[in-house]
């Protein structure tokens, strides 16, 4: 693995344990400019170690892969955190996006966001609208949410307006407001984006630019409760505007008495067309 610093303009971080189908799904979906786009994927300690030729003709010719290899199985922000210290320690690039396994992206995901940073320095994160769809099913729904930075703050007090596989920062926040805070188990993405959006300004792509795969194993559902009760303790941690917090919080009980089954269905019933 090269270690010497080599410069790209995007860095797509995947966190990845023992999915091999969706990741090869995931990476075969990403498409940009050659020679301007690495993938790093951290292999958070896979019992059969994931080795580079497992991927790399999945792998769009131009783009550069990095595979990170952690010991033992530590956990999704510990794999994070590690991947963003990889890319700061051996990359130059100014862009770090985010994708999961089994969630693909469209062509022109890339070089759309990439272009939204160039022409708005002053967005420091900014994700997109996405598709969430289980994987065998026609069962789906769509995720919008507001676009711009005044409005998704105050929707971030009622919901994680920034889907995770969706997201692009820049890189040099990361000075300031360091890697996935680790005290926030299930929830690391949601402190992570407060953080950001306290301190920077936040965009949406109105544009569904991200199909995320319906997991039954994810943590949104097999852990809804604490994911709930987590969320609550984001809320807390960084809400500055007291009615806001009183109202986030009152939704995240309301929430713990429906249950998910229901709620997934209300969102596949109201979910906007995407064509």
């Amino acid at each position: 693995m090269a270690t010497s610093l080599k410069t790209f303009e995007v860095c797509v971080l995947i966190p990845y344990f023992q999915n091999l189908g969706g990741l090869k799904a995931a990476v075969k979906s990403i498409s940009y400019k050659p020679g301007a786009l690495a993938i790093l994927v951290v292999d958070d300690g896979s019992t059969i170690p994931l080795k580079a030729e497992d991927l790399q003709k999945e792998v769009q010719a131009g783009l550069q892969l990095f595979i990170l290899r952690e010991p033992e199985n530590s956990g999704i922000t510990h794999a994070l955190n590690a991947g963003l210290r990889f890319i700061q320690d051996n990359l130059t690039v100014p862009y770090i996006a985010r994708l999961d396994c089994g969630d693909l992206c469209t062509p022109a995901r890339f070089e759309k966001q990439v272009e939204f940073l160039q022409q708005d320095p002053g967005v420091a994160l900014l994700g997109s609208w996405c598709i969430f769809r289980k994987t065998g099913s026609e069962f789906s729904y769509t995720y919008t949410t507001p676009a711009t930075h005044p409005e998704i703050v105050k929707e971030l007090y009622h919901r994680n307006v920034f889907i995770h596989p969706t997201v692009m920062f820049r890189t040099e926040i990361l000075n300031e407001i360091g890697c996935y805070p680790e005290d926030f188990p299930q929830v690391e993405d949601y402190a992570f984006f407060m953080k950001i959006a306290d301190k920077y300004k936040t965009a949406i792509l109105p544009e569904f630019l991200v199909t995320c795969e319906i997991n039954p194993q994810g943590i949104s559902i097999s852990r809804r409760r604490e994911q709930l009760n987590g969320r609550a303790k984001v809320i807390r941690a960084f809400g500055k505007d007291p009615v806001y917090l009183k109202l986030g919080l009152l939704r995240l009980w309301l929430l713990k008495q429906i249950p998910y089954g229901w709620i997934l269905q209300w969102k596949h019933f109201f979910s906007r067309p995407n064509n």
